[in-house]
């Protein structure tokens, strides 16, 4: 976060809490996933938000896994989220578990019930639904509103041993079946589970609902700012109400925009979806929105809090578009990535009046943006050459500056050559393009004094290796998923991954490094993918040089 930039109203409210002398000024935010999927670039936000704002004001972030339902919960969820959150570049003060105050809560349920501000009810689901009222009609007591505090300590006691069915009882505070906010006419605190739980076991059969672990949790840890998403914001009447009547650490609460993004969804439940019904490879495939797909696409830790930073926070929904995530990893990449040559539609040139058997040593810097090009590597030249299919046409338009019957082109590195003439097979298709090259107008050295305006990469056939591609693209084709009549599944984009299974490529390539970006020239942003080996060698597609979506989106339908 920049100091000349304006706050945001986040950095307004801790900066006047510091200079009042609130929490004696100390800034302790904590970022609380479910271990219930991976995380998402809507978590990245949060991330950024929470660990950024304590490293502004020296302050501390606890990792806090809000594991209260062990139905959905799993360690390889928590295994991921840790990794998620180094890899952004973030460490966090204590690795914290609900499930670690699971005797506390109960405690504090226990003295709501003593105090007779919550109760045991054995009402169906629908039943309390029902009691609840509407909006604009009140809710009406259900006949287990008034048992005794006795047997309300009872009842809980034995909910804790075990002695109920699943949903046969739960556990409410009792505070206003009037009230406009519905969140406080009585809400659930427990619920019971007969479920094993990736930490405690079979320890517990009640688990607190997330609006009474939520805020206690965060009173036990002395968090100073909560920072939760925009939904939260009628909880939070709930949040004060239980830390108050609990008599607690008064933490608050506050609330900002989540992020939304176009051409994508962001709810865990959908993206499992996707998961389990095998329309991705799985939580990392390199189309879903997960930090850990994003990594696998080739994004960079400093594109997406680049990102995160550029969005900002807001205090009202909006959409993201998208293309400015796709910029912020163009602009990183292209100040990083190392330039190398990969034909991914090939077509064999040969140049006629180059030496038979020939070969040359050519030099080409790793990243032209860089003063002093980060070094270079060697790339191999030879009389036959793989070049893209597209950089010829038998029948050229007069701004066509590649390849064509009498055209020159320069060679990437290399020299200046003209197309005399090309071979076709039975059914049309070019098979061979005949060159010849200028001597005196090698790359470096060049004497010729001509001049050319296309310039054209190419792989030498003798010399070069060959990797599988995966060209990825937008997951959806929709710009909003879910505004579909139907399943938002129904708008999957059927072009998100092409597999060009033999791609030509330079073979410095063969020591590419896993999490290092490489501009393939003129196709785009690659890297190696982590299921590559060196048997197989697979690149990932991160993202094109340009924005092609917005080309085509302003085409007429």
């Amino acid at each position: 976060m920049n100091e000349d930039k304006s706050l945001n109203f986040l950095e307004e409210i801790i900066e006047e809490d510091i200079r009042n002398g609130k929490n004696d000024g100390r800034v302790l935010t904590r970022f609380p996933p479910e271990p219930n999927g991976y995380l998402h670039i809507g978590h990245a936000k949060s991330i950024c938000l929470n660990f950024g704002l304590a490293q502004k004001y020296k302050g501390k972030t606890n990792l806090r896994f809000d594991d209260t339902n062990p139905v959905t919960e799993d360690v390889e969820y928590v295994e991921s989220i840790k990794n998620d959150i180094k890899w952004l570049g973030f460490e966090w003060a204590e690795e914290l578990y609900t499930s670690d105050y699971f005797e506390t809560l109960y405690g504090y349920a226990v003295g709501l019930i003593e105090k007779g501000l919550a109760y045991v009810d054995d009402s169906t689901p629908e039943e309390i639904a029902a009691s609840k009222g509407t909006p604009t009609e009140p809710g009406t007591p259900t006949p287990y509103r008034d048992r005794s505090v006795e047997e309300n300590l009872r009842l809980f006691a034995e909910m804790k041993e075990g002695k109920y069915p699943d949903g046969s009882k739960v556990l409410r505070a009792k505070i206003d079946l009037a009230n406009p906010n519905m969140h406080l006419r009585d809400p659930l605190l427990y619920r019971i589970k007969h479920a094993h739980h990736h930490r405690t076991g079979d320890a517990w059969c009640i688990y607190p609902m997330y609006d009474f672990a939520h805020g206690q949790s965060d009173s036990i840890e002395r968090v100073t700012h909560s920072i939760c998403t925009l939904e939260f914001v009628p909880h939070r009447a709930l949040y004060d109400w239980l830390i108050e009547h609990i008599g607690i650490f008064p933490s608050k609460q506050y609330e900002f925009a989540r992020l939304n993004m176009t051409y994508t969804v962001m709810s865990k439940r959908r993206l499992l979806q996707l998961v389990n019904e095998k329309h991705v490879e799985g939580w990392d495939d390199p189309r879903m929105p997960t930090i850990s797909g994003l990594r696998r696409r080739g994004y960079t830790p400093e594109s997406i809090r680049n990102f995160c930073e550029r969005i900002g926070v807001a205090k009202r929904e909006n959409v993201i578009d998208v293309g400015l995530l796709e910029f912020c990893i163009r602009e990183d990449l292209n100040k990083t990535a190392w330039r190398r040559m990969a034909v991914l539609d090939p077509v064999k040139l040969i140049i006629t009046n180059y030496p038979e058997g020939k070969e040359e040593i050519l030099y080409g810097e790793n990243n032209p943006e860089v003063e002093g090009g980060e070094g270079g590597r060697d790339i191999p030249f030879s009389r036959e050459l793989w070049i893209e299919r597209e950089d010829f046409m038998e029948d050229a338009p007069k701004k066509f500056f590649r390849l064509g019957p009498g055209l020159s082109v320069r060679l990437k590195h290399a020299y200046i050559v003209t197309c005399d003439d090309f071979v076709k097979d039975e059914t049309g298709n070019i098979t061979e393009i005949h060159c010849s090259y200028i001597p005196n107008s090698k790359s470096g050295e060049d004497t010729s004094g001509l001049k050319v305006k296309g310039t054209i990469h190419w792989v030498s056939v003798p010399h070069a290796k060959t990797a599988e591609v995966r060209l990825y693209d937008r997951l959806f084709k929709s710009e909003n998923p879910l505004a579909t009549t139907g399943d938002f599944k129904e708008s999957i984009n059927p072009e998100s991954l092409e597999i060009l299974e033999t791609v030509y490529i330079e073979p410095d390539l063969l020591r590419a490094v896993p999490g290092k970006g490489y501009q393939f020239i003129r196709k785009g942003y690659f890297t190696l993918d982590t299921r590559s080996t060196s048997e197989r060698l697979v690149f990932n597609r991160t993202v094109g040089l340009r924005d092609t979506w917005a080309k085509e989106s302003k085409k007429p339908g």
